[in-house]
């Protein structure tokens, strides 16, 4: 072996990896609906979870994103202990389809039919279907399926590389006498932990596996205590996930190592010493890719056999050795594991812009009720909620600009309709602040409305309350019908406005009313109008994205330019509210 076989298989383990790569993050971005109708059946059930944990690995072809992702979910509150348990397990079966598609480059036939089911015949056509829907693509989902099959066709090429250029190994003396050594069941798992925990993938490292036996030096014997390592190795990218997480979302990280170190020691235990008493021939046969493939499927499905029922037990375990702090944690409501997943990160900052969108609603209708009925501890909920909200805005709009990079198509829109709404949401929350500011120096000047201002803002209130349901019912269940109700409302809350504010001068001129009360009537009016108008941003926003359009003014000239469904809800909140 010389030197350029030495550059040409670094060359081709660097297009492996990097094929791999682009495939599986281009196969996460197609699969985006997919992987949330997968994670959206996860329950307690040992079988859900498992086959969620299968399909989500199987999908994006590794088994360590599907753990950090597990972590992640786990570190937010999103799924228990137990539930990431049975994922994880799933997870380890799942990476096993990589070692079959892999397994398909050690195809050898004369028959032609069999020929084209080798990679280097039918990769050449992939590569090119590939890069023509890459570079025609004007859809984002054309030019992700079109990465998917350059991926492959790269990684392929990458594995058929490999294979050429470590050929020459063979005849190499030290080569052969290091897989004498990994016969020796523990060199052998130590060495594939140890490769698996460098390039943090155990799929590319079957690959690897299966590349080194093609020099048909590496026997079964040596090959099955090294695939029983690449599980153990793999733990290493949830471990390291882990870092800096709740202690639940170190159990979990914990959990998948244990499961594979004693899946490993018990089946590593029976290898030997099936080897020791029957000494199987299979075992100093040389290895081939298919071989392997089958080997490392075996292996995953007998620790999963093992262990599912023990479920309950590896979570006792994980509680155990990882004790509650004596402080309680606070759950991460945005994790930045998920980002490796763009579409579950998106989903996950729905769920929280939605509680945002609730906790800014209560914060508003707090505030309302306190102008007739202020108490301190209404007060202190109003400026909770409004905190909250700043809170959610700094951590959603600081999420979604990092996540809004990953996305594509839908998914990107969105991401702009959140970042949108999060900014008309936190407004609403300020003037809900400042209403309920308003109502504080009612109380500390001793000022009463007249029996006709206060009915004129009961009215308002009233107005107001429906029109900050509506807008949390749109947003929060994508209701358009909600929605649609949104803009003639605010409309009519707008005349209001104005209407409450020349009937306040018409009292002053006749003194009965006060120059301070004015002042704090103005303020009110101007925050209930201004919330409303933020309502109509945010139903007008849902509109958008449910018609494909992301210009809002656009959309609600539209809506009000002679539309009848408008026209005759505005003369139903024109009655309903008539002072």
């Amino acid at each position: 072996m010389t030197i350029f076989d030495v550059l040409t298989m670094i060359g081709g383990l660097c297009l492996f990896l990097f094929g791999m790569n682009q495939m599986g993050e281009s196969l996460e971005r197609r699969a985006g609906d997919s992987l949330r109708t997968l994670l959206s059946r996860l329950t307690s059930n040992k079988a859900a979870g498992f086959l969620t944990g299968l399909g989500v690995t199987a999908v994006i072809q590794s088994s360590s994103a599907t753990t950090v992702m597990v972590v992640g979910f786990v570190n937010s509150g999103l799924m228990t202990l137990r539930q990431a348990i049975n994922v994880i397990m799933g997870a380890n079966v799942g990476t096993t389809v990589t070692a079959w598609i892999l397994s398909l480059s050690g195809i050898e036939s004369s028959n032609m039919f069999v020929k084209l089911l080798k990679p280097t015949s039918f990769t050449p056509v992939l590569a090119l279907i590939g890069i023509i829907m890459y570079m025609t693509g004007k859809e984002q989902k054309r030019k992700d399926t079109g990465t998917i099959l350059l991926g492959f066709a790269v990684l392929m090429f990458g594995m058929d590389t490999m294979s050429g250029a470590v050929s020459g190994l063979k005849e190499v003396e030290w080569f052969r006498n290091m897989f004498i050594l990994f016969k020796n069941p523990v060199l052998g798992v130590l060495a594939g932990a140890f490769l698996t925990a460098v390039i943090q993938s155990s799929s590319a490292s079957v690959g690897i596996l299966q590349a080194l036996a093609s020099t048909g030096q590496v026997s079964y014997g040596a090959a099955i205590p090294i695939i029983m390592g690449q599980n153990i190795g793999t733990c290493v990218t949830a471990l390291l996930s882990s870092v800096g997480a709740t202690k639940n979302a170190k159990r979990a990280a914990f959990v998948h190592l244990s499961f594979n170190v004693i899946g490993t020691v018990v089946w590593l235990a029976v290898f030997s010493i099936v080897d020791l008493l029957i000494h199987p021939a299979l075992l100093n046969a040389s290895a081939e890719a298919f071989g392997i493939a089958i080997a490392h499927s075996i292996f995953n499905v007998l620790c999963t056999i093992l262990l599912l029922p023990m479920t309950g037990l590896l979570e006792t375990l994980a509680l155990k050795l990882i004790r509650e702090p004596a402080k309680k944690e606070k759950v991460a409501e945005l994790d930045e594991r998920l980002l490796a997943t763009p579409p579950i990160a998106l989903d996950r900052c729905a769920v929280v812009a939605g509680d945002m969108a609730k906790v800014a609603a209560h914060g508003m209708k707090d505030a309302l009720m306190s102008i007739t009925s202020y108490n301190k501890t209404l007060a202190e909920s109003v400026y909770e909620c409004e905190d909250k909200c700043d809170h959610y805005e700094d951590i959603l709009g600081t999420y979604l600009v990092k996540l809004s990079g990953s996305l594509s198509g839908q998914d990107s829109n969105e991401a702009a309709k959140l970042l949108r709404i999060i900014g008309d949401f936190e407004r609403i929350s300020d003037h809900s602040k400042d209403i309920v500011g308003a109502a504080e120096e009612m109380r500390e000047k001793n000022i009463v409305w007249s029996a006709a201002a206060s009915h004129e803002l009961e009215v308002m209130t009233h107005a107001l309350r429906e029109i900050v349901d509506l807008t949390l019912d749109a947003f929060s269940n994508d209701n358009m019908d909600s929605a649609q109700k949104v803009e003639p409302l605010e409309q009519v809350i707008d005349v209001l406005k104005e209407s409450l504010r020349v009937r306040h001068i018409e009292r002053l001129q006749r003194g009965e009313c006060t120059i301070e009360a004015g002042f704090i009537w103005t303020d009110l009016l101007t925050a209930m109008e201004r919330t409303s108008d933020h309502c109509s941003n945010i139903a007008g926003c849902v509109i958008d994205i449910a018609m494909g359009n992301m210009n809002l003014h656009e959309s609600l000239r539209a809506v009000k330019a002679g539309d009848p469904e408008y026209n005759h809800l505005h003369a139903e909140f024109v009655e309903k509210y008539r002072i």
